[in-house]
C-alpha cells in the first residue's frame, strides 16, 4: 500500500528566443510568432486526459505547488498564463498556500509583465541570470546584459511577490575562480529569498558537447564551491539541496516536492510525471515532445499527448526514492520510504546497514541522515540501492 504524497504540477512551454549551447532542455527556438492561444487550449485538454485517464476527479488532494518552466514561459503573455491558471483551478483545487512559479529570462521581458504575471496568479518567479559578467553571457548564449539582471532583480523585490529565485551558474568557459565569486558577490548584493548556485556540465546533445569548451579544472572548481559556500553562509543562506541555497522560510516549494518523491502532473512538450496509487502503483508519463507533434494532437485528435507510461517496478523503487531524497540535506524519516514506496524497511536493511558501516549515513530511531562522507561517495551509495535489484 501507497500514501500518495503532496500533489503539484509541472506546465512546460517549449518555446526560447534562442537556443543556449549548454541548454539539454527540450526547448526550441522560435521561428515564428508562438499559437499561444492553441497551445493554453492543448495544456489544459493534456490535463483533462490525464485527469481522466488515472481517474482524479475525485482525488482529495489539492495542487501543493506549480512551476511553468520551459524554453522561456515569459514569452507567453500574461493574459494566457491567467487562463492557463484559472482554468487549472477550476480542474484541481488549489491548496491555500499555493507556490506558482515561473521561470523567465531577464532579456526577455519588460518590467510591466514582471507585475503582470504576479497580478494573474504567479506567486515566484526564478530569473535565468547564470551570470553578470558581459563575455560569459555572451560565451553561454545569453541575450540579456548585466544590467538587465540586475534591474530583474531588483523589480521582483518591488512587485509583492511571496518570493523569487535567481539562477546562477559556476565552472563557466575559461572562468576563474575571482571571476565566479564575482558573480556570486553580485547574486548575493541583489539579496534573492532564494538562490540556485549550480556548476556547469557538458551534456550530450548540446553544442558545448560536440565542440567542449575549456572549463575550470578540479581542484578550482572545488575552490570556488568551498569558498562560494561560505560567502553563502556568512549572508544568511542555507544549502537546503545540491545546488539550492536560500533565506530561512524560501525553499522552493515545488522542487522539495520532487525531491521527497512526491506526485506531480506534467502537461507540455516533453513533459515528465510521476503518479502513485493507493493500490500500490507508480507510474511514469512523458508528453509527445516536439510542439508540431504536440499541437497536432489537439488539432486533429487523432493520437493522446502521452508519449509514455511506465510502472516503475517494486525493485527500481528504493534507487527512485534515494536518488531523489539524497539531493536535499535535511534528515529523511524512514516512514516516507514505506508511504512513498509501499516497502518494508526490512527490503533495504542490507543495504541500510552497509551504507552505515561505511559512514555514508548515520541514523536515529525515526531518520536517516547522509553524512559528509556519503555526499562525496553518493554515487558509490546509489549504486548500492540498484545492486539490490539483481541480487
Amino acid at each position: 500500500m501507497i500514501t500518495p504524497p503532496a500533489l503539484s504540477l509541472y506546465v512546460h512551454i517549449p518555446w526560447c528566443v534562442q537556443k543556449c549551447p549548454y541548454c539539454d532542455f527540450n526547448s526550441h527556438e522560435l521561428k515564428h510568432e508562438i499559437p499561444e492561444d492553441a497551445y493554453i487550449d492543448a495544456l489544459l485538454e493534456d490535463l483533462d486526459s490525464d485527469i481522466a485517464r488515472y481517474q482524479l476527479e475525485g482525488d482529495p488532494r489539492p495542487l501543493h505547488s506549480i512551476f511553468i518552466g520551459g524554453g522561456t514561459p515569459s514569452l507567453i503573455s500574461a493574459p494566457a498564463i491567467g487562463r492557463l491558471l484559472k482554468s487549472i483551478e477550476q480542474r484541481i483545487a488549489f491548496a491555500a498556500n499555493i507556490e506558482i512559479t515561473m521561470e523567465a529570462n531577464p532579456g526577455t521581458i519588460e518590467a510591466e509583465r514582471f507585475k503582470a504575471y504576479r497580478e494573474m496568479g504567479v506567486t515566484r518567479i526564478s530569473i535565468g541570470v547564470q551570470s553578470f559578467e558581459p563575455a560569459k553571457l555572451k560565451r553561454l548564449g545569453r541575450i540579456h546584459g548585466k544590467e538587465e539582471a540586475e534591474n530583474a532583480a531588483k523589480l521582483a523585490h518591488q512587485i509583492g511577490l511571496n518570493s523569487f529565485n535567481l539562477d546562477l551558474m559556476h565552472g563557466l568557459p575559461d572562468q576563474s575562480i575571482e571571476q565566479a565569486l564575482s558573480d556570486l558577490d553580485k547574486a548575493i548584493e541583489l539579496n534573492p529569498p532564494h538562490l540556485s548556485w549550480y556548476q556547469l556540465t557538458i551534456e550530450p546533445n548540446t553544442l558545448f558537447y560536440s565542440k567542449p569548451p575549456t572549463l575550470p579544472d578540479d581542484d578550482d572548481l572545488w575552490d570556488i564551491f568551498e569558498r562560494g559556500h561560505q560567502k553563502l553562509s556568512a549572508a544568511g543562506y542555507v544549502q537546503y539541496e545540491i545546488s539550492g541555497y536560500s533565506k530561512p522560510g524560501f525553499q522552493c516549494q515545488h522542487n522539495l516536492n520532487y525531491w521527497r518523491f512526491g506526485d506531480y502532473l506534467g502537461i507540455g512538450c516533453g513533459a515528465h510525471g510521476k503518479l502513485s496509487f493507493a493500490d500500490g502503483r507508480i507510474v511514469r508519463t512523458t508528453k509527445i515532445k516536439h510542439p508540431k507533434g504536440y499541437l497536432a494532437a489537439y488539432q486533429n485528435m487523432v493520437k493522446p499527448y502521452l508519449d509514455s507510461e511506465q510502472l516503475v517496478a517494486l525493485e527500481d523503487r528504493p534507487f527512485e526514492f534515494f536518488m531523489n531524497r539524497f539531493r536535499l540535506l535535511e534528515a529523511c524519516p524512514k516512514q516516507d520510504f514505506v508511504a512513498t514506496t509501499g516497502l518494508a524497511l526490512e527490503s533495504i536493511a542490507p543495504t541500510i546497514n552497509w551504507a552505515l558501516e561505511k559512514g555514508y549515513l548515520s541514523e536515529t530511531t525515526s531518520h536517516w541522515q547522509i553524512t559528509e562522507k556519503g555526499k562525496l561517495f553518493l554515487n558509490d551509495l546509489l549504486e548500492a540501492f540498484m545492486a539490490e535489484e539483481d541480487e
